[in-house]
């Protein structure tokens, strides 16, 4: 995937619904970084995953589907989410395999 210039860069998150900022910034600062060959990574707490990216049309909305698979204090975990992007805002939600879900707020670093 070549992904939309929107999409690519650093992302900080800010906020999410199932963990506080403490959280968010356990090891190093929450953080989704997209590429503009389609991959990506994120991390928070003490998550750390690889993601796949798609783009796919949402109504009217591009929006970026992935996978991911990573570590969770040293346990695999695998999972899939999506992004929406409105300037300098990214807003989303994560699904962890037969675990947690959670919404998230980020804003583009520069």
């Amino acid at each position: 995937m070549k992904s939309k210039q929107e999409f690519v860069g650093s992302w900080r998150i800010m906020k999410m619904s199932a963990w506080d900022k403490e959280y968010i910034d356990l090891v190093a600062p929450g953080r989704i970084t997209i590429s503009k060959n389609g991959n990506g990574t994120f991390r928070f707490g003490a998550v750390e995953a690889e993601l796949d990216c798609r783009i796919e049309t949402c109504g009217e909305v591009e929006q970026l589907n992935f996978s991911f698979a990573g570590f969770d204090e040293g346990d695999e975990i695998s999972g899939r989410g999506w992004a929406k992007v409105d300037g300098n805002k990214m807003i989303g939600w994560f699904g962890f395999h037969q675990g947690d879900d959670s919404t998230f707020e980020a804003k583009k670093s520069k």
